[in-house]
């Protein structure tokens, strides 16, 4: 077990409607395989980070956080830069943890329609860790 230091954890999701329902249920899986991915116990992420795409304004993503019971992690959410050509419907996080992993060993996910943004993931986990039940668009190290 190396020294505990405190990493960040990027991930992103996508929805297909401005929906609250489908906001929720996609932030509430991401933050699960962030944290399974991980290794992570709720006592152990510091804070977490949220933006949404400007098109996504039915609820806070944060709110999908306090369902699955982080009451005592700190949470703020914001509307990501409406940069030209941006994805839209997506939903980002950057969440703060304890780990004693090595920064190349975090894990950061990209689920579905998000994957695009980190196709260096996709590339590495296709061609090295075929069938290793990662979700598509995760991977060590980056």
């Amino acid at each position: 077990m190396g020294q505990v230091m405190v990493r960040g954890v990027r991930g992103a999701t996508t929805v297909d409607k401005n929906v609250a329902s489908e906001i929720l249920a996609a932030t509430r899986e991401l933050l699960q395989v962030m944290q399974q991915a991980n290794d992570l116990d709720p006592g152990d992420i510091i804070s977490v980070f949220f933006t949404a795409t400007p098109d996504l304004n039915a609820v806070f993503p944060a709110a999908a956080a306090r369902d699955l019971g982080w009451d005592a992690v700190p949470l703020l959410d914001a509307v990501e830069m409406d940069a030209p050509g941006a994805l839209p419907h997506c939903v980002r996080v950057l969440m703060h943890a304890y780990t004693d992993r090595d920064s190349q060993a975090v894990e950061h996910i990209y689920l579905r329609g998000a994957a695009v943004l980190r196709p260096d993931l996709r590339r590495r986990r296709s061609s090295s860790r075929e069938g290793d039940g990662m979700p598509l668009g995760s991977d060590r190290g980056r």
